[in-house]
């Protein structure tokens, strides 16, 4: 058996602010998107790194309001990108931990991610 990580499914409800969030503010790439007719819900794979994501516009996918966890390298790098592009609603700031340091950033529908740069 090889289990593989998993992608976290991001309860999304607009997808021109997903877009303006994950795409223009994060940095990720849309790899694909999908939906079962063009009028019924967006379901999408983006990708920044080797962080995959699934946004969805499905109710019942996910519970909006989650927390997830992103070990990374670089944590001042990407605060200085993040807060290069002057985004209007989210000005993150690194907090230190006994662990490491982190960056919070909330998505336009209360999905949090937990940036950390672990002491290790």
């Amino acid at each position: 058996m090889n289990l593989s990580p998993p992608i976290p499914i991001i309860r999304i409800f607009s997808e021109q602010k997903a877009k303006e969030f994950y795409l223009d503010f994060l940095g990720f790439t849309l790899e694909w998107e999908h939906r079962f007719e063009d009028t019924l819900p967006l379901y999408a794979q983006i990708r920044r790194g080797e962080l995959v994501l699934h946004l969805s516009e499905h109710h019942g996918d996910a519970t909006p309001g989650s927390t997830s966890y992103v070990p990374l390298e670089g944590i001042s790098e990407l605060h200085a990108e993040l807060t290069a592009k002057r985004y209007s609603y989210a000005r993150p700031s690194i907090h230190e931990v006994p662990w490491g340091r982190t960056m919070e950033v909330t998505d336009p529908f209360g999905n949090r991610f937990r940036f950390c740069e672990t002491n290790e």
